[in-house]
């Protein structure tokens, strides 16, 4: 399976925001998928989780309220929508799907072996 993220860009504090990321190439929809972000100098850290038939989320404390995990399964497409955008939330995103059918979310970066390319997103003051 291949992952190509997509939508990120330079914003204002407040403004909002939406990911996208295509899957191709494998069973997208028996997969549970996540986001995850690295801004610079720090490790890259778990942001939303979503399990394969989306009705299991997870989400890191410092985006829940402002950020929602979504995906089309006929679409092969997981979304980030971000809302409320601060500049501690630069950072380069990365989607991630964990390829082992119908498993649970993980909010770890080991347990998610398949990875998209990153989208940077930018939240100026």
């Amino acid at each position: 399976v291949q992952l190509q993220a997509s939508g990120g860009g330079l914003v204002q504090v407040g403004d909002s925001l939406r990911l996208s990321c295509a899957a191709s190439g494998g069973p997208f929809g028996l997969y549970a998928s996540g986001w995850f972000r690295q801004a610079p100098e720090k490790e890259r850290e778990f942001v939303a989780g979503m399990s394969w038939n989306g009705a299991n989320t997870e989400y890191a404390d410092s985006v829940k309220g402002r950020f929602t995990i979504s995906r089309d399964n006929d679409k092969n497409t997981v979304y980030l929508q971000m809302n409320s955008l601060k500049p501690e939330d630069t950072a380069v995103y990365y989607c991630a799907l964990r390829t082992s059918a119908f498993a649970v979310v993980r909010t770890t970066e080991s347990g998610y072996d398949t990875w998209g390319q990153g989208t940077q997103l930018t939240v100026s003051s």
